[in-house]
This record gives structure tokens, sequence and C-alpha cells, in this order.
């Protein structure tokens, strides 16, 4: 079993090629837009808002993401935190779309 400071090393990285990913897949007018913190921050967004609406609890075989729901969920939650009160969900929307395809890719 790895210790804790392991698996903090191993998030951290795994993080790292995410937000790669990530950054790779955005469109170069939206890419600008958005920092390596913001887009972090928007990562964490989307695992809270799959952990909090149940999608994670199913059984099902395949799950029907609402991404646009999703990139509503990121902006409202930024704002209410006073992280930041400009996220357009219409850009937020190709962040939520690379996460999934980098999450479906390796999982």
């Amino acid at each position: 079993m790895a210790s804790i400071d392991e698996e903090i090393r191993l998030d951290e990285e795994e993080n790292r090629r995410e937000l790669a990913f990530i950054r790779t897949q955005l469109p170069s007018d939206i890419k600008k837009f958005y920092s390596d913190k913001d887009i972090l921050y928007m990562m964490d967004l989307i695992m809270d808002y799959y952990y909090t609406s149940g999608i994670l609890d199913t059984d099902a075989e395949e799950v029907d993401i609402d991404m646009e729901k999703v990139a509503e969920y990121v902006c409202n939650r930024a704002k209410e935190e006073g992280f930041c009160s400009s996220f357009n969900p219409e850009e937020v929307f190709f962040i939520v779309q690379a996460d999934l395809d980098f999450q479906e890719q390796n999982a």
C-alpha cells in the first residue's frame, strides 16, 4: 500500500497530465482566457459535481452526462465561492468536455 505522501504525489502527477491534455484540447481563442489555476479549480468542481449528483453511484453500463449542466454548475460554484464571477458556461463546456475525454481515455 502506498504512503499518503506517495498517493498525493501520484494525484498531483495525474492532475498535471490531465491539465496538459485539457490545454491541448481547448480552442486557442478560449485557452488564453483560463490560467492553469482556473482549470485545476474547474477540474475539482467537475469531480465535485459527479460526486454530489449521484452519477458515480449508478450501476448502469453507460451514464449520460449533461455537459452543459456540469458547465453551469462549475460557473455557479465558482461565483458562490468567490473564485471567479466571469467564467462563461459556453467556454467552460469545452473544459468539461476535455475533462470527460481524459477520464474516458484513462479509465
